[in-house]
């Protein structure tokens, strides 16, 4: 048991779950009181000793079948192996009609033997296996027959009511075939390499470009904590922050009055500056989904931010702030944005050279030397004209400028990308593709820059302003 244990835990950090020494000691110690012969109480008892997210569940539950809800080779009879495929799915209707699981598992252990293909000789793929077993099945075919088997609805309630217990029934074969198709896996192939197959990524993980409906919708859900976890730490930083820093002369001359001790440390009062955020958001195409996040982000913490302002641009910009003011909703928000703000100039396709040139036109006031700008784009250009002197305008007004493109850095400055045009001139460049990346970088860049720091002036600076007329900071 401790070396499936540690298996596991090995797993579950893969998966990205942070597993510590002493949480693996509690898990072991939890053992000695759990049921070991009840899967649900082994699961409660691991998961309330190394899970300490909500949303890090699902990634525990999917490891947590391989490792412990799988016992080895059935050995229950399935059912017969001359069934036709019209007669096993008729079966498989009638067990889930009359609630009986003993008959459904036999059929479905049947079905998994027939279609899934498991074989030695294939590379691991657990959801590959389930798919082909679920695609024989006709898993939409078998909804339609029990939609029909149950009684006839007599009104709109009654087809609601149905089409969720259809729904809830489909769930159940779906749940025995996975279940099913594991456990065997596990016996040929062992569980580290089925485990490693059907990992499931955690929600801070999933590709915000390419994510399935149902993940993205999770990632929504988790945005709200982090935006009130983040304006957590910004205001903790700004009450930590309200003596100053020490100031070490004054505090080593007070401390000649006594002798040398150091009793009464002396603290430069801070400078009360209003830092600002200018968030330059590509809302086109291939960037709204992004885009959505970034702004979602912005508007949850704008609370706590002295000054915000956000800008969205398609092949022309406009000032959204107003959209997303405190206390306002959302979705609203960004259908208003949608309806009401003006974006499109042209063909509605990128143009960043467009949008930089109108940009320093109609907003150059916006940036000013407390400034950090935030712009979000892929930086495809739909080969026009990138607008790099406008851009570095831009650039040469601002504190600081950080560039997040959602791409995979291997394909920047391939076909319409020109990365590197806006590279050169920013201080950073990021990829950022997740939520977790889009965390950290908050954290790191946004929040610090907010704190109670005096902005820099060149007679402090040990390095010279560069070609742009900016000083490091």
């Amino acid at each position: 048991m401790i070396d499936r244990l540690t298996a596991f835990a090995a797993e579950l950090r893969e998966a990205g779950v942070t597993v510590s020494l002493v949480e693996m000691m509690d898990a072991a110690d939890a053992l000695q009181f759990a049921d070991l012969s009840s899967q649900e109480g082994l699961r409660a008892a691991l998961a309330a000793t190394m899970v300490k997210k909500a949303r890090h569940r699902p990634a525990f539950d999917a490891a947590f079948d391989v490792f412990f809800g799988l016992t080895g080779p059935s050995t229950a009879a399935g059912a017969p192996a001359d069934l036709a495929d019209d007669d096993l799915r008729s079966r498989m209707a009638d067990a889930l009609l009359d609630d009986d699981l003993d008959e459904l598992r036999r059929l479905v252990r049947e079905a998994v033997a027939r279609f899934a293909a498991v074989d030695a000789e294939r590379p691991v793929g657990g959801r590959y296996h389930q798919y082909r077993v679920l695609r024989r099945i006709d898993a939409e075919r078998l909804h339609q027959v029990l939609l029909a088997a149950l009684a006839p609805a007599e009104d709109a309630v009654d087809e609601q009511l149905h089409a969720a217990a259809a729904d809830r029934m489909i769930g159940t074969v779906r749940d025995e075939v996975r279940s099913e198709v594991l456990r065997r896996l596990v016996t040929e192939r062992g569980a580290e390499d089925v485990a490693r197959s059907v990992r499931t990524p955690l929600v801070e993980q999933i590709d915000l470009q390419h994510g399935t409906r149902q993940e993205i919708e999770a990632v929504e859900q988790a945005i709200a904590p982090l935006a009130r976890r983040l304006a957590t730490r910004l205001s903790q930083r700004r009450r930590h922050g309200k003596r100053g820093r020490l100031d070490v002369r004054r505090t080593i001359r007070r401390s000649l009055a006594h002798g040398g001790v150091m009793l009464e440390p002396s603290f430069r009062p801070p400078r009360k500056g209003k830092p600002e955020v200018v968030v330059l958001c590509d809302v086109s195409g291939s960037m709204a989904t992004f885009a959505r996040f970034t702004l979602q982000l912005t508007h949850a913490i704008r609370s706590e931010l002295s000054n915000v302002r956000s800008f969205a641009f398609i092949d022309g910009v406009d000032e959204v702030s107003g959209f997303f003011r405190p206390g306002a909703d959302f979705e609203t928000a960004v259908a208003a944005m949608a309806t009401d703000a003006d974006l499109v100039r042209g063909d509605g396709h990128s143009d960043y050279g467009r949008t930089f040139v109108e940009f320093v036109d109609r907003y150059a006031s916006a940036i000013t030397p407390r400034t950090t700008l935030i712009v979000t784009g892929d930086a495809r250009t739909n080969f026009r004209d990138p607008g790099a002197d406008a851009f570095r305008q831009m650039v040469g007004r601002a504190r600081a400028v950080f560039w997040l493109n959602p791409e995979r850095r291997r394909y920047w400055n391939t076909g319409d990308s020109v990365m590197d045009s806006y590279a050169d001139v920013c201080d950073e460049v990021e990829e950022v593709r997740s939520l977790a990346q889009l965390e950290r970088f908050v954290e790191r860049v946004v929040l610090p820059s907010t704190t109670t720091r005096p902005i820099a002036q060149p007679n402090d600076l040990h390095q010279p302003a560069d070609a742009g007329g900016r000083w490091s900071w």
